[in-house]
């Protein structure tokens, strides 16, 4: 069975008014991050059933919901209660790109309802995402360099150079002509996609571009990722702050920390 094989028999195992919800309605919606299981599935009012793998959350008064579950929005800001800063990132990103949430959505539902778990932490991370990321990878990337204090990078630009467009690339840090790509294995899947980047990659030196080519296996060293982009910068001309690794880096794995109460009252 497939990853929406097993969400639909969850929900083919609860009664209708228990509705998809937290990172499982995300999921549902065809993004491929976090854990599968446990199912979430939110209802009001009291249901007593113990299934497995399936987690009820109760709640007086449900959040907005549409044919499928809870609403993309609500579920974004479920997920954010217990999210890590770079998940939420992550996920937040490609709700906004794939356009099934706006920022005024998740900002009104979370001022409007700020009791819900999640809400004071999804109005924290608003502000850290950004709509024109296309991928998890690109997103992680970002938040990677942006939190180590590093000059904040455009996603999914084109790149124009004299004139002639190199194309579109994943991250730009435009002042020092940096690109940063991420190389997932589709990349080396055809001869058509490898010789498509071979030429692009040449294009970009030819016009005097210099890049970074990311993958998964280095985002799981974020630090080593950070200090290599720095590097890179340095021999770009940077002359900016060096990435710090102390408080603000580190929350950036943790939990997302809740706005105070009196921020949404």
């Amino acid at each position: 069975m497939s990853d929406a094989d097993w969400i639909t028999a969850a929900s083919l195992a609860l009664p209708g008014r228990a509705h998809l919800s937290h990172l499982t309605r995300i999921r549902a919606l065809g993004l491929d991050h976090g854990p599968l299981r446990p199912f979430h599935f939110t209802v009001s009012g009291d249901l007593h059933l113990a299934l497995p793998d399936v987690f009820l959350h109760r709640t007086e008064a449900l959040p907005p919901t549409d044919d499928v579950g809870v609403t993309p929005a609500a579920a974004f800001v479920q997920f954010c209660a217990t999210a890590r800063v770079i998940d939420a990132i992550v996920v937040g990103d490609w709700l906004l790109n794939q356009r099934r949430m706006s920022v005024p959505e998740v900002a009104e539902l979370a001022f409007h309802d700020s009791w819900r778990p999640g809400a004071r932490q999804a109005l924290r991370v608003l502000p850290a995402l950004d709509a024109a990321s296309r991928s998890p990878k690109e997103s992680e990337c970002r938040a990677i360099v942006v939190f180590a204090g590093l000059p904040p990078p455009e996603s999914n630009v084109p790149l124009i150079v004299g004139g002639r467009r190199l194309g579109c690339v994943d991250l730009l840090l435009r002042r020092w002509m940096l690109v940063l790509e991420y190389e997932g294995r589709q990349h080396a899947e055809t001869i058509a996609q490898f010789n498509i980047d071979i030429t692009r990659y040449a294009g970009f030196r030819d016009a005097g571009i210099d890049y970074i080519q990311f993958t998964q296996e280095m985002l799981r060293q974020p630090r080593a990722l950070a200090l290599r982009i720095h590097r890179k910068l340095i021999e770009r001309g940077y002359d900016g702050p060096a990435p710090v690794f102390a408080g603000r880096w580190q929350s950036l794995f943790e939990p997302i920390r809740a706005l105070p109460r009196s921020a949404v009252d």
